[in-house]
């Protein structure tokens, strides 16, 4: 499903340059913001497709980034993928309505799959 619009939420520029790099290698429309706060922004602004999230960020943190989306009917049901290198926060996440979880450094070809299965 190339060409569908991707926002990248991470206060990691140089990991949101890495996967920027490989999703426009892949044809996705990508969509940067270096925290929560500037995701919201985005997400009005740019209606993307699907949304990939760290959680430790500042201003807003994912969490508040997650819970903001998903209390809204126009961002409720957009797939989200948190990006992060806290594993145990796995289950919280499922009860939240998140589509998947990676745990950072992220294994590419698994993540690629994992956007087409929820963009489809």
């Amino acid at each position: 499903m190339a060409g569908n619009k991707i926002l990248v939420v991470d206060d990691d520029q140089d990991f949101v340059q890495l996967l920027e790099f490989d999703l426009k290698k892949k044809g996705y429309t990508v969509v940067t913001a270096l925290n929560g706060e500037e995701g919201l922004e985005k997400v009005a602004q740019e209606k993307p497709e699907l949304i990939m999230c760290d959680i430790k960020m500042p201003k807003m943190d994912g969490y508040t980034f997650v819970r903001r989306l998903k209390k809204e009917p126009e961002t409720k049901d957009i797939p989200l993928i948190i990006l992060t290198s806290y594993e145990p926060m796995k289950d919280m996440f499922e009860l939240e309505g998140v589509k998947d979880y990676f745990v950072k450094s992220v294994n590419m070809d698994g993540l690629f799959e994992t956007i087409e299965k929820n963009l489809k």
